[in-house]
């Protein structure tokens, strides 16, 4: 039986300054465009909800950090994953025209705002029934196969409620029989919405069930920037040499509602002020700052120019149109790219 239940240690085994300083970026550059997301929402100026990540930005960002586009990983993420949509490639541009209901976005303003993606760079539009969400990327995997692709590896980002769904156990037995490079990142934020962890599942961690499915099992504080870089390269790594999926459980809180118009009102104060309900991002800030790696000022600098950058593409977005219902032909977005020659390997490509 393959390798499972691997327990990652409480020290990283080494890590970057830089690395730490892009991942951490990346976090910032996220929780401070959810927040202006947010306010637009509460404003009226949203089409569709707003989901934020707040809490979850050091794990989603390990994940696609650890991917690598240019080599034609492909990547799956969700609601909570605009940290890791934005390392994996995502223009912030095109997160607020989806956002905003702009034309000019990559869903050409069609579906809702959390469903955006571009699968000529690898990355998956989400799936609103999670668990399906292996399902697809696992398809794609196979697909690169068949054409001799090799050395490509599959990121899919999961919440704990997907997890308790027969899609979820489909698409993960047989990525475990086709023995896929497949990572799949389950953020255990205690809460499937309103649910908590102990009405979802009986297993003591999530990543007990990796032994069911024949493959390893990675548990890393979620909360923790360092670990989650870590043991996200240390599965991508495994996933690429063969080793088959490889299942990362993280360990967090998700620190604010299931989105902009629930209060939240269930998080108890014993689970915020638990274990994982640290701020990753004030965790990393305070690495950074004791690591020698960067100061206090330099953060402010970065977040002073992170709040102009969000607000020119905010603003850029809300004075572009959306969709004209008489020009608009409303046919599949693939089908359009299939006319114009953009579908991967058309003879536009």
């Amino acid at each position: 039986m393959a390798e499972a239940n691997i327990k990652e240690g409480k020290e990283p085994l080494c890590e970057s300054g830089s690395h730490y300083q892009a991942a951490f970026r990346y976090m910032l550059l996220a929780r401070i465009f959810e927040e202006r997301t947010a306010s637009l929402y509460r404003a009226g100026k949203v089409v569709g909800g707003v989901f934020m990540g707040k809490g979850q930005e050091a794990f989603s960002v390990g994940l696609a950090l650890a991917l690598d586009q240019s080599r034609g990983d492909v990547y799956g993420p969700l609601i909570r994953d605009q940290a890791g949509r934005l390392a994996f490639g995502e223009a912030l541009i095109d997160a607020a025209r989806t956002y905003l209901g702009s034309v000019e976005g990559p869903m050409r303003a069609r579906d809702g705002n959390v469903h955006r993606g571009d699968i000529l760079k690898g990355m998956i539009p989400m799936i609103s029934h999670l668990g399906s969400h292996i399902s697809v990327v696992s398809g794609r995997l196979i697909g690169k196969r068949f054409r001799g692709q090799k050395d490509i590896v599959g990121g899919v980002c999961l919440g704990d409620g997907a997890t308790s769904t027969g899609a979820f156990h489909e698409a993960l037995n047989q990525a475990a029989i086709e023995k896929l490079p497949l990572v799949i990142a389950v953020a255990d934020n205690q809460f499937a919405y309103s649910t908590p962890s102990e009405r979802q599942f009986a297993c003591a961690d999530l990543v007990d069930r990796a032994i069911g499915y024949g493959i390893e099992g990675h548990s890393v504080d979620g909360t923790d920037l360092s670990l989650c870089l870590e043991t996200f390269a240390k599965a991508t790594a495994r996933a690429r040499a063969g080793h088959g999926p490889q299942l990362v459980v993280g360990h967090l809180l998700r620190l604010c509602g299931h989105g902009e118009h629930d209060d939240a009102a269930y998080i108890s104060e014993e689970k915020k002020q638990g274990a994982f309900g640290r701020d990753c991002i004030e965790v990393a800030r305070q690495h950074l700052i004791d690591s020698g790696w960067s100061t206090s000022d330099e953060i402010e600098q970065w977040t002073s120019e992170i709040q102009q950058q969000v607000e020119e593409a905010t603003l850029c977005a809300q004075r572009e149109s959306g969709p004209d219902p008489f020009q608009e032909t409303w046919q599949a977005l693939a089908t359009t790219r299939l006319a114009e020659g953009l579908i991967e390997g058309s003879p536009g490509q």
